[in-house]
């Protein structure tokens, strides 16, 4: 089962993107899922999470008000809605899925990971 991330681009200050994560037949459906990047010369961040139901979600104080992480269980997809985009939004963009129902902001917690797609925002 691999995940595969999508919808990352180079795009400007204040535009828009939605990323999207498939590929992981029921573990999309029913673990914690979250999204994580990683910036050239820095360690790879949370930036949010979401339970298996998409009742909870959580997200890094950088993101959060102009991020927004959704899933649809019946289509195997996660999604991550980034308005507002900054230049340091800037990263590689990872999808994730947890070691059960609930997300956590530890990667540790997280056992399969898609490959990633590069998001790069101008000033």
């Amino acid at each position: 089962v691999q995940l595969q991330a999508s919808g990352g681009g180079l795009v400007q200050a204040g535009a828009s993107l939605r990323l999207s994560c498939a590929g992981g037949g029921r573990i999309t459906s029913n673990n914690g899922m979250g999204w994580f990047r990683q910036a050239p010369g820095k360690e790879r961040e949370f930036v949010a999470g979401i339970n298996w139901n998409g009742g909870f979600t959580y997200y890094a104080d950088s993101v959060k008000g102009r991020f927004t992480i959704s899933r649809d269980r019946n289509n195997y997809t996660l999604y991550l809605q980034m308005n507002s985009l900054k230049p340091e939004d800037t990263a590689v963009y990872y999808c994730a899925a947890a070691r059960g129902a609930s997300y956590s902001t530890d990667s540790r917690q997280y056992t399969r990971w898609g490959q990633g797609t590069q998001v790069t925002v101008s000033s």
